[in-house]
């Protein structure tokens, strides 16, 4: 067996064309990784950024997964549009969607700056909304479904965007929260109580204001007639709305979460308050004026007045709380 040995001569060998030729592949893959670095994508693919460039086949899953969801909530979703619509409880659920569109452009900086890590970690999460759902459609209980959608929604964010990024838009989907109604029992919870306390304060009030009054659970007996504080005038309408405006209201004009809280948490007893309010000016509409007028008209338009000036009450509270706790000056460099 012969063996053929490349010949060589002195300073030169006929192998430099391959080890050129090696080299250069060697630097075609270099320069080829250092575009990876470029886009954001490390080596080893296990961490990016949300806003790296992927093709068309790295996009199917998200488009895929967004078809099944828009197949299954269809018709939750229209339920719920229509309840926003015909419930006055929860008539402000229109302007959830947009402020929680609003909040994730705003934040667009945070989220871009995200890592981005997918995670088997947020797959009980999935699994778990899933069995919500299936309860929710079967079962038929609307809360139920509409509530799988948010967290159905947080496992897939978990799942194939990391925990950073589930953190990272916690507020929105809290956001989105404040649109769903709630179901009935915890709904009947709060209204009855509501509507006792608002019963007892006015009846306290009206004595002291020359109008003589009888209390009898959520009915109010004036020499006139018969004041009933229905579940319409517990005020839990008037507190849902400015719960609401007033988280939007902090997100705004305020940038510590303490602070936010805090006017979240206030809007509660200056709701209950103004209703309350109400109740005392239509009993006195009803003793010195006229009682149809005052069921009526008086009524309807003292919901909207009392709306009005708890807001005024929020802002003011608001600015009370600015001069007495100064917010914290924001330096640059």
């Amino acid at each position: 067996m012969k063996y053929i040995v490349p010949a060589t001569t002195t300073g030169s060998t006929q192998t430099e064309p391959y080890a050129q030729q090696a080299a250069s592949s060697v630097g075609d893959g270099l320069a080829y990784a250092e575009q990876l670095q470029d886009f954001g994508t490390p080596a080893t693919g296990v961490e990016h950024s949300l806003y790296s460039p992927a093709g068309p086949r790295e996009w199917l899953p998200y488009v895929a997964i967004a078809l099944l969801l828009a197949f299954v909530y269809f018709r939750v979703v229209a339920k719920l549009v229509f309840d926003w619509y015909d419930l006055p409880d929860y008539s402000h659920g229109f302007l959830v969607p947009f402020f929680a569109v609003f909040v994730l452009w705003d934040n667009r900086t945070v989220l871009r700056n995200t890592p981005v890590r997918a995670t088997w970690s947020g797959l009980p999460l999935v699994l778990f909304g899933i069995v919500v759902v299936i309860l929710g459609v079967y079962g038929a209980d609307l809360f139920l479904s509409r509530i799988s959608f948010l967290i159905l929604l947080a496992g897939i964010i978990w799942t194939f965007f990391g925990r950073a990024m589930l953190v990272a838009l916690r507020f929105p989907l809290f956001v989105l929260l404040l649109a769903i109604p709630f179901p009935a029992i915890v709904f009947n919870q709060i209204t009855f109580p509501l509507q006792l306390f608002a019963s007892r304060v006015a009846s306290a009030i009206l004595p002291l204001l020359g109008v003589p009054v009888l209390n009898e659970g959520n009915v109010i007996e004036l020499p006139v007639m018969k004041l009933e504080v229905a579940e319409a005038c517990s005020g839990i309408r008037s507190l849902m709305s400015l719960f609401t405006l007033a988280v939007f209201y902090g997100y705004f004009l305020e940038r510590t979460t303490k602070r936010r809280v805090v006017l979240a948490i206030a809007s509660i007893p200056i709701a209950v308050a103004a209703n309350a309010a109400r109740i005392v000016g239509t009993g006195l509409c009803v003793q010195y004026w006229d009682p149809e007028k005052a069921m009526g008209f008086f009524h309807e338009f003292s919901g909207w007045v009392m709306f009005v000036i708890s807001l005024g009450c929020l802002y003011i509270l608001h600015r009370i709380m600015r001069v007495v706790v100064p917010p914290p000056v924001e330096v640059k460099a």
